[in-house]
């Protein structure tokens, strides 16, 4: 069968194509059933935290950051445990990224502090000398958008079952339930900043860009 298949190219072509194609099929099939299964103790975002994401992505943190640990040495010494697929279940969108100008921030839940960030992004190079990487002094003042982060949610609790409000899960429930859970986490992100006038904001409850943006990068781990 084979001499018969060597002296006939475009039989050859077809018989190896389908061979490689019936083995690709086998070896990425069951990674696309694991990669719809939540990794065990993922959980979905807040809404805090879900409103910190939505500052990350307006301001195009993702865009030199990357939340993507490949499977290197060179990179699990510097960032941690290599990302899983699973990690992924309640991303939407995926921030994985291609460009590094700055760290992977996958896990800096792990190894950075709520005080560390708020000098960061006040003033970059007060804690990384020579970054690139400009203030955003803007997130001080601006209020983030809990009632869109609300929608977000709710609307990933009905069209894609994301479990909130199930055992173990960060409950969604009313809007109003909602803003009272929120304004309560960013209490909590407030306490252990130094800005007075950000600690001023939520206790009159206004919620800061830069408190839900340190909550959502707390919970990167």
């Amino acid at each position: 069968m084979f001499h018969w298949l060597e002296q006939r190219p475009f039989f050859f072509t077809v018989v190896l194509f389908l061979f490689i194609a019936f083995a690709g099929l086998v070896e990425v099939l069951p990674d696309f059933a694991k990669a719809s299964q939540p990794k065990v103790g993922t959980k979905p975002y807040t809404v805090l935290e879900l409103a910190g994401r939505q500052v990350y992505i307006k301001d195009s943190c993702n865009a030199c950051h990357s939340q993507l640990i490949r499977p290197f040495k060179s990179e699990t010494d510097r960032y941690g445990m290599y990302s899983i697929s699973g990690e992924f279940a309640y991303d939407r969108p995926f921030l994985w990224g291609s460009k590094r100008t700055g760290p992977d921030l996958q896990r800096v839940g792990n190894y950075r502090t709520t005080d560390w960030h708020e000098n960061h992004m006040m003033d970059p190079a007060s804690v990384v000398p020579g970054t690139v990487m400009p203030a955003y002094p803007h997130m001080f003042t601006n209020k983030a958008d809990i009632a869109t982060a609300y929608a977000n949610a709710n609307t990933q609790k009905q069209v894609f079952a994301v479990p909130y409000d199930k055992a173990g899960m960060p409950k969604l429930g009313s809007w109003e339930d909602a803003r009272i859970s929120a304004l309560a986490e960013a209490k909590l992100v407030a306490a252990d900043m130094k800005n007075q006038s950000v600690k001023d904001a939520v206790e009159a409850g206004e919620i800061p860009e830069i408190v839900a943006l340190i909550a959502y990068l707390n919970s990167l781990k």
